[in-house]
């Protein structure tokens, strides 16, 4: 269910979703348009990440700010024992410029995040200080790739590494085996990201993906966005 301000936009046409872009835009300065516009053609979502049960909120945080520096639309995260509240003076609002997809319905929240990845035809790679495997300069990128970081202390849990397609450390030279784990998000992202903007490959956002992602971020940059949502969608 896709939702912008918190609503559903699951009965609305792309039609009309382009009109309530429109819309929304008109509220939205000429700058901040044109950033919008900058920002997009880096986005990509052929690489997601997977945050399973980070219980220290300013970790979690972290990852999210360095998601959106390095272009990185979709955040996932997994929910089964602790419930994540981002903290803004971490973030710096980058949060709001993020696709966050939450998993806390299930009793088992990590299968079905990762069912839905591999239905989505991702990849999905287990960061592990203990699995012997890629680096971030040798990671294939044939495909959408989910990379998965666990809780501080355990790392992730066994069902995570089991589903695992492929498993991604960084290599370590010193006496400590890790790095913490907003370090090691942001070192691993600025490697593909880097490896993704001078590939072949097809990264960027499709025309209809960045435009949903617009309609989202002009939604974020509006204040009280909820009711002129509400209010245009009444008089359609």
């Amino acid at each position: 269910m896709k939702k912008i301000a918190g609503i559903s936009l699951d009965n609305i046409s792309i039609c009309e979703q382009q009109e309530l872009l429109a819309f929304l835009l008109a509220f939205v300065s000429a700058n901040k348009q044109e950033k919008f516009r900058q920002v997009l053609q880096y986005r990509t979502t052929r690489i997601t990440v997977v945050l399973e049960d980070i219980f220290q909120s300013h970790n979690a945080s972290a990852v999210l700010r360095s998601c959106d520096c390095f272009g990185i639309q979709d955040v996932h995260i997994v929910e089964n024992r602790y419930r994540y509240e981002v903290n803004p003076d971490v973030t710096l609002g980058s949060a709001k410029w993020l696709n966050l997809v939450r998993y806390r319905e299930s009793r088992d929240n990590t299968s079905v995040c990762l069912e839905g990845l591999k239905k989505a035809g991702y990849s999905i790679v287990a960061t592990s200080p203990h699995r012997t495997g890629f680096t971030p300069l040798t990671l294939p990128l044939d495909q959408k790739t989910a990379l998965l970081f666990g809780t501080e202390k355990e790392g992730l849990t066994a069902e995570a590494l089991d589903r695992a397609d492929r498993f991604l450390q960084i290599p370590m030279f010193g006496f400590t085996e890790s790095l913490n784990i907003s370090v090691s998000v942001a070192i691993i992202l600025h490697t593909l990201t880097h490896r993704l903007r001078e590939s072949d490959l097809s990264w960027q956002l499709s025309d209809q993906e960045q435009k949903e992602v617009l309609l989202q971020w002009a939604a974020s940059a509006v204040k009280k966005s909820d009711i002129l949502i509400r209010d245009f969608l009444g008089r359609l």
